[in-house]
């Protein structure tokens, strides 16, 4: 009988002088380096600092306040001077970058690396990257575009400016051990921490779409979710945070399944599988997104792509055939309908269970 297969699941140093960030594909627990220098070594320090290749110095930030420019023996009027020949940069009052740190190149990810190397040198010696920022680095998904403020997480108490600047969003709150860690050269929320921050302070959906991203890439878990939201369970939010976590789901391969099961959640549709194969009487037909095996019905999940290919279309015209021979309804939808009329989606999948159990009836 046709049916479906099996589904085919560091803190830094409190004395920091010059800081290097470096972005090593690795992280390494001492990958934030202090390099102290006294005032006889300094400007050749700086020198051999700005004539490194950009081969030798792959998304390296270098960030320091204006207080550790003056430890490390440089004047106000030297800094003048470095500014003006473009060899340092001024990133915001008081923080400065050595000129090669700004080729962040295409990559969105690193174009976020100096302004939060700023933030982090501005913010105290015990400040991490947080939330969105955190996602960023990271690599798992967010729902909607960062904010322009990066944002760091300080623990109370800690030394460090009581209010962020501008362009600082600073989330003062606890920051136990076992959620920070180094990613890329920056001290970070760990990935559990940083879904579990995201649920807290944000909608459902976009909880959803982190928590699914971090559950697929396999960088989080169930119980590593729940053991942060044990040591977070007096905070605001936690209890849409348990409900991310419990709708969350490591078969979800992207935002736009994730904010599709939203969406039938919301209108009310039973849960269905995710990423299920399909076989026909003599041959497996293919993987679907979504199944509600019991109505017998299909979902698809479809990019723009899939139907300016010719080749592509025409397949998925002889697959959906294929479905159907094998007694199910199959309705598909694109991002467009599901962002702007997600009802209807819901509507046409509701149309097809009903589709579905008067066909059973018929077959008797």
């Amino acid at each position: 009988m046709p049916g479906f297969c099996a589904a085919a699941g560091v803190p830094r140093s409190p004395t920091r002088t010059y800081h290097e960030l470096w972005l090593d594909k690795t992280p390494k627990a001492d990958a934030i380096r202090t390099v102290t220098r006294d005032k006889s070594k300094c400007q050749s320090g700086l020198a051999a600092w700005g004539s490194m290749g950009s081969d030798q110095m792959p998304g390296l930030a270098r960030v320091a306040t204006a207080a550790e420019l003056r430890a490390a023996g440089l004047s106000r009027g030297t800094v003048r001077g470095l500014v003006r020949r473009g060899e340092m940069l001024p990133l915001s009052r008081g923080v400065y970058a050595m000129a090669g740190a700004a080729a962040a190149g295409a990559d969105p990810r690193r174009a976020r690396f100096l302004p939060l190397a700023a933030a982090l040198a501005i913010s105290g010696p015990s400040a991490v990257a947080s939330h969105h920022d955190a996602a960023i680095i990271h690599g798992i998904a967010l729902l909607d575009y960062a904010p322009a403020d990066v944002a760091v997480a300080r623990p109370p108490g800690a030394a460090g400016s009581r209010s962020g600047r501008t362009g600082i969003r600073l989330h003062i709150a606890a920051l136990p051990s076992g959620h920070v860690t180094v990613r890329d050269g920056i001290p970070v929320t760990t990935v559990a921490r940083t879904v579990i921050d995201i649920a807290r302070t944000t909608s459902f959906k976009s909880g959803v779409v982190t928590a699914d991203s971090a559950l697929y890439t396999r960088q989080t878990s169930i119980a590593k979710l729940s053991a942060v939201m044990w040591d977070c369970e007096r905070w605001p939010g936690i209890g849409r945070a348990r409900q991310v976590v419990d709708f969350g789901d490591a078969r979800a391969e992207s935002a736009f399944e994730s904010i599709a099961r939203v969406a039938f959640r919301d209108g009310g549709l039973p849960q269905p599988l995710l990423q299920v194969w399909i076989c026909g009487n003599e041959r497996t037909i293919g993987r679907v997104d979504f199944l509600w095996d019991e109505q017998r019905t299909i979902a698809e999940a479809d990019g723009a792509a899939k139907y300016e290919d010719p080749d592509r279309a025409r397949k998925q015209l002889w697959r959906d055939a294929e479905l159907r021979r094998a007694g199910y309804e199959v309705v598909h939808f694109s991002w467009a309908e599901l962002a702007s009329a997600p009802d209807q989606v819901v509507r046409a999948i509701w149309a097809a269970f009903g589709r579905a159990a008067r066909l059973r009836e018929m077959a008797g």
